[in-house]
């Protein structure tokens, strides 16, 4: 199987160590398959064990918004973010329209292309990604609470805090929330040192923060697109060409007409940095940027979660 992969390419390695018999990575690959063709889905090459892990080929791709965002002082453009809405919206409506949700919508989980691709935005990370529709009988999933928070507190959905069973409108907030975040730089349950906020403490200052706050300063369409969001019922169908003519006409308000790329470039050479999904703990494994067959394993160390 190694040689079907072997290109001139470079490609990632997503390892994970062998616990037991279940595999994120495994689970990634199966999703990636599904998803196969979509823009700003990253290919999935191959899948095994080499060792005592398991091992996922993938797309090499840049930087991701997190660390993009750190490097230009944690502010975006408003042309950026909103390009990057219009991309993202996009890649979600896809990944929904293939019957699932991805569960942990974050900027560590958005990256952008390299070379002809440094203007589009990928989403990765289908470890916890979940079917909320049955394909067989095209019935939604029914509706679960007293469930554990799946994803990262900071973009994580309100329902989400509360044990709802993860869908799209939760994917669409955490959307939102990132989008705000990216033009603020900060949001409010994230003020302080928000490391060592517990995600009951932050769903305390999310309930407690007006939409009218939140989006204070900013472009009124994110306030509606929130409100939007947020007022889904559960199995609802998004109204995704609703949410591109909120995006579409803050672009309108532009005085100069804009082409839709993003105004950051790369520098110097990617490193991939794959972080392991739970059960493992929120442990990771950085994989060098190989060729096929050339794994080299760095010590695991603590991954870090917003």
């Amino acid at each position: 199987m190694h040689k079907n992969i072997i290109t001139s390419d470079t490609v990632a390695v997503k390892l994970e160590p062998i616990i037991d018999g279940s595999s994120s990575v495994q689970h990634e690959y199966y999703i990636l398959k599904r998803l196969k063709g979509g823009v700003g889905i990253p290919r999935a090459f191959w899948f095994g064990r080499e060792s005592t892990y398991h091992t996922l080929v993938l797309d090499l791709l840049g930087s991701s918004l997190h660390n993009l965002f750190l490097a230009h002082n944690r502010k975006f453009s408003l042309h950026t973010v909103v390009n990057l809405a219009d991309q993202l919206l996009s890649c979600l409506e896809y990944i929904h329209s293939h019957n699932y949700v991805h569960g942990d919508i974050k900027l560590q989980n958005v990256m952008v292309g390299l070379h002809d691709l440094r203007h589009t935005a990928f989403i990765i990370d289908f470890g916890i990604t979940k079917e909320y529709c049955d394909t067989s009988t095209r019935l939604h999933v029914p509706f679960h609470h007293n469930r554990r928070l799946t994803g990262t507190p900071a973009f994580a959905s309100t329902n989400n805090h509360l044990g709802v069973e993860p869908g799209r409108r939760d994917n669409l907030e955490s959307l939102a929330y990132m989008l705000i975040y990216f033009l603020h730089g900060s949001l409010p349950w994230l003020t302080g040192d928000h490391g060592k906020l517990s995600s009951s403490s932050m769903l305390e200052r999310k309930a407690n923060t007006t939409i009218e706050a939140l989006c204070r300063g900013i472009p009124v369409e994110f306030a509606t697109m929130l409100i939007y969001t947020c007022s889904l019922a559960f199995s609802e169908d998004p109204d995704y060409d609703h949410l591109r003519s909120l995006i579409h006409g803050i672009r309108a308000t532009f005085s100069v007409p804009t082409m839709d790329l993003l105004d950051f470039s790369q520098s110097g050479d990617p490193v991939t940095i794959v972080t392991c999904s739970p059960p493992f703990s929120g442990e990771c494994l950085v994989a060098e940027v190989v060729t096929p067959c050339l794994l080299k394993v760095m010590p695991p160390r603590r991954s870090t979660r917003m």
